[in-house]
């Protein structure tokens, strides 16, 4: 008896603890993922090509002109209410520009806001090129892929069904890749001569009192084999968002893109987003911290070659999936 009833409380042990197992399991939370409708980077590619094809988008030129009637237009037919904020900018060379950043807003009147930055100029020069070096680039991705994700973006979240309760604000900042050339003798001066729109709207928001709970800037998002680290002015400002991200990547199946690895600190857009406006942005950027920029940076083979279809679809689903889980 005593040997059966030892067996018994042996059975016994077992089974609980297996079924103790399964009674723990079940009282663990699930993930609760909010749907979000897909991101088409085939679109998005379209319009990249679209900016393309006006040529290089230099401030003052035929080119910045038509792109800028285009894109406010596209906005516009999304339904959103689109404001352009116009100045003029002097240049390194002392040249006056004349500079427009253009906002796009969704669900305007919602006090939950986040900001979404790319910049639609081009660079002027091929400075990092070995010919044509005084020639403006297409800049497909340096420009335009940021632009394209921007307006697939727009496209989705005013289309869908499952609509957002959140606002959007869409800022196509202006004059961003200016700057001297790489050859120049001044470029250690302490006036940072690109990123004019953003400086500009930084220090001079659009709205009076604007503020947003957070931002993403994307910029040289197309390209193939990019690969995307945590850039270090963004884990300076908004550690917490670029973390989200990136973990949003990795659940999403684009940890080949996003690398959680850190990259030293680059002066772009949201440097001023983070130090002006006090408004933490991350950049979402092809900056490696092994080879810096990549191949085409500021060269002519910046074109429609090197845009890659994937690469657009890991940025743009990853950063509508962020904005659907808010």
């Amino acid at each position: 008896m005593k040997n059966k009833y030892w067996i018994f409380s042996l059975l016994f042990l077992i089974v609980w603890s297996c079924s103790g197992d399964k009674v723990n399991d079940s009282l663990q939370e699930p993930i609760i993922r909010q749907s979000t409708p897909e991101f088409n980077a085939d679109s998005a590619y379209v319009f990249i090509q679209k900016q393309v094809d006006f040529g290089p988008r230099v401030p003052n030129s035929e080119g910045h002109r038509k792109t800028r009637e285009w894109l406010i237009e596209k906005f516009k037919s999304y339904g959103l209410d689109v404001k352009t904020q116009d100045f003029q900018a002097r240049t390194y060379d002392n040249l006056t520009w004349n500079l427009s950043n253009i906002i796009a807003s969704y669900n305007p009147s919602a006090k939950k806001r986040i900001l979404l930055g790319a910049h639609w100029d081009t660079r002027r020069m091929a400075d990092k090129d070995t010919e044509r070096i005084n020639e403006p680039i297409d800049g497909a991705n340096d420009g335009g892929s940021g632009v394209g994700v921007l307006l697939e973006i727009a496209r989705v979240i005013t289309s869908s069904e499952e609509k957002l309760d959140l606002g959007i604000d869409f800022i196509l900042f202006d004059g961003e890749d200016d700057g001297e050339p790489e050859f120049s003798n001044t470029r250690n001066s302490s006036q940072i001569w690109w990123c004019l729109g953003s400086q500009h709207w930084s220090k001079n928001p659009h709205q009076p009192g604007y503020s947003a709970y957070y931002g993403i800037l994307v910029d040289l998002v197309g390209a193939k084999g990019a690969r995307f680290y945590r850039e270090g002015y963004s884990l300076r400002y908004a550690k917490n968002i670029v973390n989200k991200v990136w973990n949003f990547a990795s659940e999403l199946g684009y940890s080949d893109f996003f690398i959680p690895r850190d990259a030293p600190e680059i002066i772009d857009d949201h440097v001023f987003v983070n130090r002006d406006a006090k408004i933490p942005m991350i950049n979402i950027v092809e900056f490696s911290p092994n080879y810096g920029f990549g191949h085409y940076h500021h060269t002519h083979a910046d074109n429609m070659d090197i845009i890659d279809r994937r690469t657009l679809k890991a940025v743009g689903q990853t950063v509508l999936f962020t904005l659907y889980q808010e």
